[in-house]
């Protein structure tokens, strides 16, 4: 069986800025780094990061311009 054929379970992983990221379900996170509650295949978790993050200013920065607006 080829790697092409084996479907591997991702994660969507998001940081302290709200910036999200799709990451292997089975591999440990990498520092800074949470899962955010949803797995599924590469593709999918994709389609969900295309849903949820639609701000893709980093969080201090878009509290820092409503502070100074």
């Amino acid at each position: 069986m080829s790697n092409d054929t084996v479907e591997v379970t991702h994660a969507v992983v998001v940081n302290d800025e709200e910036q999200y990221s799709v990451w292997w379900a089975d591999r440990d996170l990498p520092a800074g780094w949470r899962k955010a509650g949803f797995e599924g295949t590469r593709a999918d978790c994709l389609a969900h990061i295309e849903q949820v993050w639609s701000d893709l200013r980093p969080r201090s920065l878009r509290e820092r311009m409503a502070t100074s607006a």
